[in-house]
């Protein structure tokens, strides 16, 4: 069987390549790249002559029947990211799945992440932490999501459009309130950029917008704030409605903060202690 290596490439500056990675990508007999424009610059830098080809959202599907058939042969091939580790809100799940499902090798090749960079370079606790990706546009996905995290400890990484920076940090500030985050911008490139504060802080200073990739790294809630009482209550409600246990946990997964299973278990033992059927 033929094995299909996930490789983490630069993020910025080209020398954050391994050796491993430089060998992998010479030996494969195919390179899949969203960009393959960025990735023939690392590839010529570092004189390899494979020439990569386009693995996007839009032909992932048609493309991973090709790689099947290339690791058939068995041979090797190496999925790259624009830049950084493979995956991470990039495209390349369902050709993963269908390697492993036919029966290759999957190998992770590490290296560069933006994320394990800006998370370690933040000054906030690095675990327990949370990688997000990017925050959904939409006002009500994202308030649901920053609602299920709004009591968790964990430190929260986010990739963010530069033109959209000021406007979800300042949404962000609205929905886990004013603590300390960090904004790492252009990482390992000329004009790498750190900016630590308040999230509300951080909304004006970057309220215009900047160039380049983003990361954020939102600290984590100190203390939890979940009145039981209140949730208690909205649990009774939710049950007088007519709602089992189960459905009064899904309705109040996305509003509370505390997990589903724990919200089940309050509903069902509130349901019996008042007596109801």
């Amino acid at each position: 069987m033929g094995t299909l290596h996930l490789v983490a490439t630069p993020i910025g500056n080209l020398e954050d390549v391994t050796l491993r990675a430089l060998r992998i990508l010479a030996e494969s007999d195919l390179v899949l790249a969203e960009d393959t424009r960025r990735t023939r610059i690392l590839l010529e830098r570092h004189g390899i002559a494979a020439r990569p080809r386009s693995l996007h959202a839009h032909n992932e599907a048609a493309r991973s029947a090709e790689v099947l058939a290339v690791l058939a042969g068995p041979g090797s091939v190496a999925l790259v990211s624009d830049a950084g580790t493979p995956l991470l809100s990039d495209p390349g799940e369902r050709l993963v799945a269908a390697a492993l499902a036919a029966g290759h090798d999957v190998v992770p090749v590490p290296g560069a992440s933006a994320a394990l960079a800006a998370l370690t370079g933040s000054g906030l606790p690095a675990l327990p932490c949370a990688l997000l990706g990017f925050l959904p546009r939409r006002a009500g996905e994202r308030r649901a999501l920053l609602a299920r995290y709004r009591d968790r400890p964990e430190t929260l990484v986010f990739f963010e459009s530069p033109r959209r920076l000021g406007a979800s940090l300042a949404a962000l500030a609205e929905g886990l309130g004013d603590r300390r985050a960090c904004v790492a911008r252009e990482l390992t490139k000329r004009h790498e950029e750190w900016g630590r504060g308040r999230l509300s802080e951080l909304a004006e200073r970057f309220a215009s917008g900047v160039r380049g990739e983003v990361t954020v790294v939102v600290e984590g809630a100190l203390e939890p704030t979940v009145d039981l009482e209140d949730v208690d209550a909205r649990i009774r409600d939710l049950l007088a409605e007519g709602r089992s246990p189960r459905q009064v946990a899904t309705d109040l997964a996305d509003a509370v903060a505390l997990p589903r299973r724990e919200l089940y278990a309050r509903a069902h033992a509130l349901r019996e202690a008042d007596g109801s059927p």
